[in-house]
């Protein structure tokens, strides 16, 4: 079992760590797992599941991010850049290439401005395995077919999709396989500095005794929440957080192929139309400001109507507010300087801000940051620590040791995939290649001696066993029917109420 099941210590006890992060997004994880892999003692706490908020309402993609060189980026842009390679290479189960094709509109960005942009693209990130950008002739191919009359070229270029919660859940797996303790439904409500160590006081959900624990320093990483977080532990924020709600839209399949668009609108934002679970395509994202609870926000009418309007302009296919099958909305918590008034404009570089109490015992707060460039991050953050954790091991590891599941020959996913069915004959084929997209050479841990559809357990729809609802929970801290359908897999989106309510008694039945 996981560290999860862990029986909670007496009021009286308190367990010592040299790091408490407190933040399962995708953040928190990866600085977990980098502390974990150097020989430090960690801790990592969130109040809800991993990847419960913003870390799961992302767009799902590894990129550069293209529109954030019009706004002079490009340390941002050149860094995540780096980093999709060297991503896709140690999770290639769960990051995948994709093409992106970027229709030419006539009135907004030149064709000059976009060639620029595509030649800084291709060259500032050291590519190379991605495809380099191409100029398009869109009548006659599969690209232009979907479009409206009047797209007669454009673009294409080369970025990564991700299964962003996956991406979370794996992080935070293999932390804990390096010693981490990973403790979900478990709230901060306290911290106070003794000397120089953190002493902190946590509740689990439905506990009656909190957990003591200790910490050489504490590291905030709990994305919306970060200012909050830190009155709690009795400091005082010195940084602005500015929220900003990005929502979006899931769609029947729009048109086909395996290759997204980078549909530009008006008011130069741009949306992404992206494959998605074979049968639906997904559109985003929003940029508006956001007041209020972050853990209650849905998409509003006025976003809605924004995407909607956007495929519209571009696609020959008829969508109205009916078509909508599904729809998620994220708050980012972004680094104020003060400097932009206009949400969209509002830098998603990063922020690092070390504090400390009073006795000198250390606290980091990490404000914005993309998913692309969160190991990055990580890095960053204990070269902030080291001089008060003395004995973390100097070298950088993340961006070669594979995430669990990554570890397959050459990180070739078709060539593994392929594999796996030799393998597993009796199954069908197509969950096969479902469950070596989500684990990789995990599979053989779900599937243990398994080898045929029998042999799985109950079938709850869309592929989703017996068999591999006891994986999640045994090794990927699921304990709820959403954990499974929305972060650790995507089958919700297909799966009958009456399913979920059967699911529901199988995780509670595997947790007693």
């Amino acid at each position: 079992m996981t560290d999860s099941a862990t029986p909670a210590m007496t009021d009286s006890a308190a367990q010592h760590f040299d790091l408490l992060v407190i933040g399962g997004g995708i953040n928190g994880a990866g600085i977990a797992r980098d502390a974990a892999g150097r020989g430090l003692s960690v801790a990592l706490v969130e109040q809800d599941d991993l990847a419960a908020h913003t870390s799961s309402a992302s767009t799902k993609l590894i990129h550069g991010g293209l529109r954030y060189l019009e706004q002079g980026e490009l340390r941002l842009v050149r860094e995540a850049l780096s980093e999709r390679e060297r991503l896709l290479a140690i999770a290639p189960h769960i990051i995948r290439p994709m093409r992106f094709v970027l229709p030419y509109v006539d009135g907004l960005r030149p064709r000059w401005l976009l060639r620029l942009g595509l030649f800084v693209y291709d060259h500032a990130g050291g590519r190379e395995k991605l495809a380099a950008s191409e100029s398009l002739d869109l009548a006659g191919t599969v690209e232009g077919a979907p479009l409206r009359s009047g797209m007669h070229n454009g673009f294409a270029y080369s970025d990564c999709w991700v299964e962003d919660s996956r991406l979370v859940v794996l992080n935070a797996r293999d932390a804990c396989d390096r010693g981490a303790r990973v403790l979900l439904h478990t709230r901060v409500e306290a911290a106070c500095a003794e000397g120089d160590r953190w002493q902190v006081l946590c509740r689990p959900r439905g506990a009656a005794q909190p957990l003591r624990l200790t910490a050489r320093a504490l590291v905030n990483a709990s994305g919306a929440w970060v200012n909050e977080v830190l009155g709690r532990v009795g400091i005082e924020p010195r940084q602005h957080l500015r929220l900003v709600q990005g929502s979006h839209l899931v769609l029947p399949r729009l048109y086909q192929g395996d290759h997204a668009y980078l549909l530009q609108s008006p008011d130069r934002r741009v949306v992404f139309a992206i494959p998605y679970e074979r049968d639906y395509t997904l559109v985003g994202t929003t940029d508006q400001p956001f007041d209020g609870d972050p853990a209650q926000v849905s998409i509003t009418p006025g976003e809605q109507k924004y995407l909607l309007d956007c495929v519209e302009r571009f696609f020959r296919m008829p969508v109205s507010a009916r078509d909508i099958c599904w729809t998620y909305s994220g708050v980012r918590p972004l680094y104020d300087d003060g400097s932009q008034t206009r949400a969209q404009s509002v830098s998603r570089d990063y922020h690092l801000e070390l504090q400390h109490a009073p006795g000198g015992a250390p606290v980091l707060s990490v404000y914005g940051g993309k998913i692309t460039t969160y190991r990055r991050l990580a890095e960053a953050a204990l070269d902030s620590l080291r001089s008060r954790l003395q004995g973390i091991a100097d070298t950088p590891w993340t961006d070669r040791a594979p995430l669990p599941g990554g570890d397959m020959p050459g990180a070739d996913l078709p060539r593994f995939t392929a594999q796996c069915r030799e393998r597993y004959p009796q199954l069908p084929p197509a969950l096969v290649e479902r469950l070596a997209n989500l684990y990789g050479t995990r599979i053989a841990v779900l599937l243990g001696e398994a080898r045929s559809l029998k042999d799985l357990g109950t079938a709850f729809g869309n592929g989703l066993t017996l068999a591999e609802v006891r994986y999640l929970v045994r090794e990927e801290w699921a304990r709820s029917a959403e954990d499974i359908l929305w972060r650790r897999t995507r089958a919700g989106i297909r799966l009958p109420d009456s399913a979920v309510h059967d699911l529901q008694h199988a995780v509670a039945d595997l947790l007693r």
